[in-house]
């Protein structure tokens, strides 16, 4: 008993460490690192990382706030349409089985961690983003164009929530550095608040849907939010690149490990 909570501790720890330190990281990891060290359904693993990724979330964005470099209207913007979509995945994820699923979840993850690996600095900075601070006011300039765009990735990663259990900040950070000027400082904390937002709408309509076994979330979840606060601090010292490049390899070989299972 002791080892397993000690376990679940640890694997919230990493969790929460990646979504510190990028943002985005941490939360699609968190079902896998589940599902293969404490040997649940992928769909019993999804409520208890939800628990997790929103508590964790939650607290860097909290931080983020009081620092004033939260920018809350788009969060709310994206988390908006991220809330309206859950269900729709949620819905998706219980009508599949749970090898289908995970199958998906690998491919879900081999395309982030792909993404992770090809992406170049010149495309985090286009020349026209469609989301601009105005200089006089330090907010957004909301055309129809940023609306659009920023709603579109709410919606995808809200959609993804639901499916798969995940906390779309792989969607919303690459999002933000493309169609913005934001700098990291900027887009990490923004990002994991649609992330709280997002996996908390998530989170009720899983516990409507099913179980959830409170006694396996409680050390993940305090593994998590002791990750995420060293993550936050480990953010400034390690340079954005490299955590990348690390995070996309680990997702290389948790994707590949998911597709094994899927077809075994």
């Amino acid at each position: 008993m002791g080892r397993a909570v000690l376990t679940l501790c640890l694997l919230g720890a990493a969790v929460g460490l990646l979504m510190g330190a990028t943002g985005a990281g941490g939360g699609i990891l968190a079902v896998p690192l589940l599902v293969f060290f404490t040997d649940i359904s992928l769909t019993a693993a999804a409520p208890v990382a939800l628990t997790a990724i929103t508590v964790a979330a939650g607290v860097g964005a909290v931080a983020g706030w009081k620092k004033g470099v939260v920018r809350y209207r788009s969060a709310c913007v994206m988390a908006g349409l991220g809330i309206l979509m859950a269900p729709l995945g949620l819905w998706l994820a219980h009508h599949l089985d749970n090898r289908t699923l995970t199958f998906a979840f690998a491919c879900v993850l081999a395309f982030v961690a792909a993404e992770n690996l090809v992406q170049k600095k010149q495309r985090n900075r286009p020349g026209d983003p469609a989301c601009m601070i105005d200089p006089a006011t330090g907010r957004f300039r909301w055309t129809s164009r940023c609306s659009f765009w920023l709603m579109s990735a709410g919606s995808l990663a809200g959609f993804l929530s639901g499916l798969v259990g995940v906390g779309g900040g792989f969607v919303i950070v690459p999002a933000l550095n493309r169609l913005s000027n934001l700098d990291m400082h900027s887009v990490i904390p923004t990002s994991l608040a649609v992330i709280a937002l997002v996996s908390l709408s998530s989170l009720g309509s899983a516990l409507l849907w099913g179980s959830f076994d409170a006694w396996l979330a409680l050390p993940f979840v305090a593994g998590s939010v002791l990750g995420m606060a060293a993550g936050r601090r480990l953010a400034g010292y390690l340079a954005p690149a490299s955590l990348k490049r690390s995070f996309a390899f680990v997702a290389a070989a948790v994707a590949m490990a998911m597709m094994m299972r899927a077809i075994s």
